[in-house]
């Protein structure tokens, strides 16, 4: 890359300010700030670009392994299955099966209570009563009328 210390930056900038003219410079300096702006925003947003594609690469080649290391367990439990039954099929044995006893019984579904739908809070009522937590919702003109100023004769 080019490689402008402040020497080289002086030199320009006088050069700049003799060619043209100081009522200009400011301006010329403000466009040129801002293209060095969108062109470093351009690289920035083309080396994130590259380095996105190559983050996918290794994804790739990581779900190439895992998939393959899926199918040699899968590969591996289907010939153990077969071994097991071929054992299973010699031994001709039939101790995994049970009476009807051994199996779950589950209890009978009842009802829900009345008020299902209505939430059970786990504050107790009076602590809110104490703490002023509002239990009811009121409407506007209720709130209205509620907290309007009284009169005084």
């Amino acid at each position: 890359m080019i490689d402008l210390g402040i020497s080289k930056m002086a030199l320009i900038g006088a050069v700049a300010l003799i060619v043209i003219g100081p009522e200009k410079l400011p301006r010329v300096a403000r466009t040129v700030g801002t293209l060095l702006g969108k062109a470093q925003r351009y690289v920035a947003d083309v080396k994130a670009e590259v380095n996105r594609s190559m983050d996918l690469d290794e994804l790739k080649k990581m779900k190439e392994t895992m998939e393959g290391a899926a199918r040699d367990v899968h590969q591996s439990i289907q010939t153990n299955a077969s071994d097991f039954e071929k054992q299973w099929a010699e031994d001709g044995s039939t101790a995994l099966t049970t009476p009807d006893d051994a199996y779950v019984h589950y209890p009978e579904y009842k009802l829900p209570k009345k008020r299902w739908r209505v939430k059970q809070g786990a504050t107790p009522q009076w602590y809110k009563a104490r703490a002023g937590v509002r239990t009811k919702a009121l409407s506007g003109a209720a709130r209205v009328a509620r907290y309007r100023p009284q009169k005084i004769n």
